[in-house]
């Protein structure tokens, strides 16, 4: 629905004969429109338009409102118009102010016709504006600084630099609001040389220590990855102010200092600086880094304090923070009382489900989302395709490539990677490699992908030869990269290989090992039954093994049925994970599997005490475009009769055709204990 402001002509010969100017805001795309009607009056919006919009439609209102009162110049009047046309980027409207000008016969002073320069190039219209500023008999520094603005706020920032360049040759006196504008631009650039340039030549003329100058060249050395310069500039503001405070707490949580930007936070609150949206959201993030939820609790309380829980900007901040810390009801229940959330508060919160393994729900949103109409984006797709592959759900995978194709969204290589990842975890390798083909460019993450996609469905040889191509193709691998490798290695029983891709993880390519690879590669030799070289190897890691590595080698004593290694390992990780009943169920199994029942009993016994129950396992199956769940042992689907029924033939169709089951390594079962 449409507002209008309507006002009448109180100089007859600014506005049409029986005609009144008239501004209305649209809520779709949040910028003014402008018509001759007749008159009505000021119509309101009953369907509540967002914040942001109603700002806007205030300040116009008021501009416009100075019309009625013939106390003030027609170069005040013409100055507020386009003043807030160029802040609501309003050039249709700004076009007409400067068409009444003209047919007015009206001459813009300099202060106008800043204006009108400012107006066309905050709107991005440059030529319009070049031609304004080539017409003004008198240019002022004001005339300039407009231009590398609106330079910089479009994403020119050599062009801004370029003007820059032109009035410090000239010999042209700068303000705060210039060097500012040519520093963001250098920003913008991630250009450290040149905004070092502009930073000296504040200090020449004195405004180094002014707030606006010190904010921009926080943000110039945060992007540069220079922390340490980003804190000297702040610590020399005498009066830091919020914007100040939020550039170098973001800049400390980009760069991992969490605490620290915490810290600054606190001081900031002793300072009585008002916080802003964009500094809770800030440290909010820091909070999700850290997994700090006390803190992150604390701020939601000083966010509700503040009154700006309701901002969309700083929901979505609390929903991922609460996501992120785990606690993904609290995260579930801001969202559900969002009132307009947009796409990015979907992002949170599907990302969030598919963080915590809830893979339906996740994908449930994501069908919400499509419903409901919403534009969807790259980060929207790959959590839903990644929802997609964790439930192998093919079909609604595909359904979700057919929508990427649809909205010529393939190229983007963040979605392509996902949408190989996706295949590859379906089980459609064949799928994922065509994808992985038609990939113009192709980063690390998507070699990650197809390389663990092959690992993960037992084509060995084809990951360590696509890993070849990798190289070929002078595409540094990294850590997630030899995850994948090894675990190629490990399905194929590639020992060898195994050790010289581990060894030449540090030696070669530069790459420290993790738990992750030590895991790996114990794994390998544990299967091949080299349990000495694996306990070796355990003792030779630079860090405290953790259960993951300690894991993979007993496991390979179930298989190997080396009972007293198992036993040492087992109780080391019972120790070490006393809350992990995995271990505890492969003791279990290694005893039963020597027939060594009282051991069995004993460590059932430590389990009931402990009060550890096993997690029943969870499949999924997709029939007919619907993801059906499963846990082992289930009979709550409505199906389960026909289910185990379907079951039962095929059992006696395999030992009918002489297939005898190997239960060696089946896992005895735990809830026999609690019966």
């Amino acid at each position: 629905m449409t507002s209008f402001i309507t006002f009448p002509a109180l100089h007859r010969s600014l506005l049409p004969r029986r005609k009144h100017f008239v501004v209305g805001f649209h809520r779709s795309h949040d910028t003014i429109t402008a018509q001759h009607r007749n008159p009505n009056g000021l119509r309101e919006d009953t369907n509540g338009d967002n914040v942001g919009t109603v700002s806007k439609q205030t300040q116009l209102e008021k501009a416009l409102g100075v019309l009625y009162d013939g106390s003030v110049g027609i170069s005040t009047v013409y100055g507020f118009l386009l003043k807030h046309c160029a802040k609501s980027r309003a050039i249709a409207e700004g076009k007409l102010v400067h068409s009444h000008m003209i047919k007015t016969g009206f001459e813009p002073d300099t202060i106008v016709g800043n204006h009108l320069i400012n107006m066309y190039a905050k709107c991005g219209n440059f030529t319009d504006a070049l031609q304004m500023l080539d017409k003004m008999p008198e240019r002022n520094l004001i005339s300039w600084t407009v231009m590398i603005s609106g330079y910089e706020q479009h994403g020119k920032e050599e062009e801004a630099l370029g003007v820059f360049c032109q009035i410090v040759n000239a010999g042209m006196k700068l303000n705060e609001f210039t060097l500012a504008s040519a520093i963001a631009a250098c920003a913008g650039l991630v250009d450290l040389e040149r905004g070092k340039q502009v930073h000296a030549h504040s200090i020449v003329i004195g405004l180094e220590s002014n707030v606006f100058v010190s904010n921009a060249l926080i943000t110039l050395y945060v992007k540069c990855d220079k922390l340490v310069e980003a804190r000297k500039v702040f610590g020399k503001l005498p009066n830091p102010n919020v914007v100040s405070w939020t550039a170098v707490i973001a800049g400390l949580v980009q760069h991992g200092h969490c605490e620290e930007a915490l810290l600054h936070f606190c001081r900031m609150q002793e300072k009585d600086v008002k916080s802003n949206p964009y500094t809770i959201a800030s440290v909010l993030s820091a909070c999700s880094s850290m997994g700090a939820l006390k803190q992150g609790k604390q701020i939601h309380a000083h966010g509700i304090k503040a009154g700006i829980e309701s901002n969309v900007f700083v929901g979505n901040a609390f929903v991922t923070m609460y996501a992120e810390c785990g606690n993904i009801e609290s995260a579930k229940y801001l969202f559900d009382r969002m009132r307009e959330p947009d796409v990015v508060s979907w992002n949170a919160m599907i990302g969030a489900n598919v963080q915590h393994e809830q893979y339906d729900e996740a994908l449930n949103l994501f069908q919400q989302l499509g419903r409901a109409g919403m534009k969807l984006n790259q980060f929207t797709i790959a959590s839903g395709l990644r929802a997609c592959a964790s439930m192998a759900a093919l079909e609604q995978g595909k359904q979700v490539h057919a929508y990427i194709i649809k909205n010529g969204l393939e190229s983007g290589i963040f979605v392509a990677s996902a949408l190989v990842d996706m295949y590859a975890k379906s089980g459609n390798v064949e799928d994922a490699h065509r994808q992985f083909n038609k990939m113009p460019i192709r980063n690390v993450v998507s070699w990650n992908a197809m390389i663990s996609g092959y690992a993960q469905h037992g084509h060995g040889k084809e990951a360590i030869q696509l890993f070849e191509q990798m190289q070929r193709a002078n595409v540094n691998p990294d850590c997630i990269t030899f995850v994948g490798v090894l675990s190629a290695c490990n399905h194929v029983g590639m020992i060898d290989e195994g050790r010289n891709y581990f060894d030449s993880m540090s030696s070669v390519y530069g790459i420290k090992t993790e738990g992750d690879h030590y895991a790996c590669m114990v794994d390998i030799l544990g299967r091949a039954g080299h349990l000495d070289e694996a306990v070796k190897l355990i003792h030779q890691m630079p860090f405290e093994p953790d259960g993951a590595v300690w894991g993979s080698l007993l496991a390979a004593c179930r298989i190997h049925g080396n009972i007293k290694l198992g036993k040492q390992i087992a109780e080391h990780l019972f120790h070490l994970e006393p809350l992990n009943v995995a271990n505890h169920v492969l003791l279990s199994n290694i005893y039963a599997t020597d027939g060594r029942w009282d051991d069995v009993a004993k460590v059932r016994k430590i389990m009931k005490d402990r009060g550890l129950k096993k997690e029943p396992g969870r499949s999924w199956i997709e029939v007919r475009n619907r993801v059906h769940s499963f846990l082992a042992g289930d009979r709550s689907h409505p199906k389960s009769e026909d289910i185990y029924s379907m079951l039962d033939k095929l059992a006696e169709k395999l030992e009918a055709a002489g297939y005898v089951s190997d239960t060696k390594f089946v896992l005895n079962d735990v809830e026999e204990v609690h019966g």
